[in-house]
């Protein structure tokens, strides 16, 4: 027969997973080594996880997202490209351009993406630029103005150390997403091996990246390395029509970079469910204008989360899971005017998981509740059995013979 004891701990048991399970079996958030991370929504820019993501870091050879951008944007890909004695002597990593040797733009930037090659980095910056400093300031333009990240400052275009040359995390997964918006640059971007044919050098380049070639879910990607930066990357990849970008930026060493990418990447797909909010949803009222959604707007949160979506004071759409508050793109939010005779009654949250049907006057609890509701019989419980535990044993009387 089963003790008191344990038919009260079985009961404990039950009652947990039955009143909050997505508490007791959510998966939680992965323990990245590296010193700065974030996974982002490819498609919405919503953040599922960070790490000091707006840490001003060196990044490295991931700064040629940058330039591989603009390249592709500049509509001068076909163009041929002289390479000067600057490009034919850069230090790192090269595909061995020589001086006066004329390359395609596009052949530049694949071996520049595909073998990290600093002196086609250089051939590029000179080519639409000018020289390299003027393309490091058109970067800086280009980054804050089109893509409007904050962090950022590039002084060059291959990602070699300058104490000056910085971003963060974020911009990085900011840039990469904008970037990825870009048939040219994502069919690129994902380049497993080019076959380089140069004046000084005739070889297959396999992709430095190496999930790219193991993980078919991975579609693109950028490494990088210089000592005070540690090894950054930069990673793309889709899986069941949800996309996500990973950035983790110094870490020690190489293997602890692709662990962390392949955590991340294993905790974005397998620890969130979608959640649709419908184009038109009016979201705020700010100025005399009506903000709602211009499209289907997909989002995503885990079962001890409700997501949120609302309208800051400076017009923005953001979204809120209660721990993690994200900027989303502005191409999700339409305006309009009030009109005069509309009572000025307006939402400022869409909230997802606390509902109620005014028909039946029904109430729907959120995770939120339903967790410390759960946790009130947990605590109610444990009480009780300690203080039965608590209560000294009765003694039996004895008969003594006289």
């Amino acid at each position: 027969m089963i003790q008191k004891k344990n038919w009260l701990i079985t009961f404990v048991v039950i009652m947990t997973a039955t009143l909050f399970p997505e508490t007791l079996f959510a998966q939680q958030p992965p323990d990245i080594k590296s010193e700065t991370a974030i996974l982002i929504d490819g498609k919405t820019g919503q953040v599922l996880f960070e790490k000091s993501s707006e840490e001003v870091m060196y990044p490295a050879s991931i700064t040629k997202i940058v330039t591989a951008l603009m390249a592709v944007e500049s509509g001068k890909m076909n163009d041929m490209t002289k390479v000067s004695k600057k490009a034919r002597e850069v230090d790192g990593t090269r595909v061995y351009l020589e001086e006066g040797e004329m390359v395609p733009l596009d052949n530049l930037v694949k071996g520049m993406l595909v073998n990290s090659g600093n002196d086609a980095a250089i051939a590029i910056a000179e080519h639409l630029s000018g020289n390299v400093d003027s393309f490091a300031d058109d970067m800086n333009t280009f980054v804050e103005e089109e893509i409007g990240v904050e962090s950022s400052h590039f002084t060059n275009p291959h990602g070699l150390f300058d104490e000056m040359h910085v971003t963060t995390a974020k911009d990085m997964a900011k840039i990469t997403q904008y970037a990825m918006k870009n048939g040219q640059f994502k069919s690129i971007f994902g380049i497993n091996e080019f076959e380089w044919s140069g004046d000084n050098w005739d070889t297959t380049l396999i992709n430095h990246h190496r999930l790219l070639l193991d993980y078919d879910f991975v579609t693109g990607g950028k490494n990088g390395f210089v000592s005070k930066s540690g090894f950054t990357l930069v990673t793309t990849a889709t899986k069941d029509n949800q996309e996500l970008i990973a950035v983790t930026m110094k870490a020690n060493d190489d293997q602890i970079a692709y662990q962390d990418t392949l955590t991340l990447m294993n905790y974005g797909f397998e620890a969130f469910s979608p959640v649709l909010f419908e184009k038109g949803t009016e979201l705020a009222e700010r100025d005399d204008e009506t903000y709602s959604l211009a499209e289907d707007l997909t989002l995503f949160q885990q079962d001890n989360q409700t997501v949120q979506i609302n309208v800051n004071d400076s017009g923005k759409l953001v979204s809120d899971t209660g721990t993690i508050e994200s900027i989303l793109d502005s191409e999700w939010l339409s305006r309009s005017n009030v009109e005069a005779e509309a009572a000025p009654s307006s939402k400022d949250v869409t909230e997802v998981g606390v509902t109620t049907n005014e028909e039946d006057n029904t109430f729907t609890l959120s995770s939120e509740l339903i967790f410390y509701f759960g946790i009130s019989i947990f605590t109610v419980i444990m009480i009780a059995l300690f203080i039965g535990r608590a209560k000294p044993p009765k003694r039996r009387s004895r008969t003594f013979p006289y």
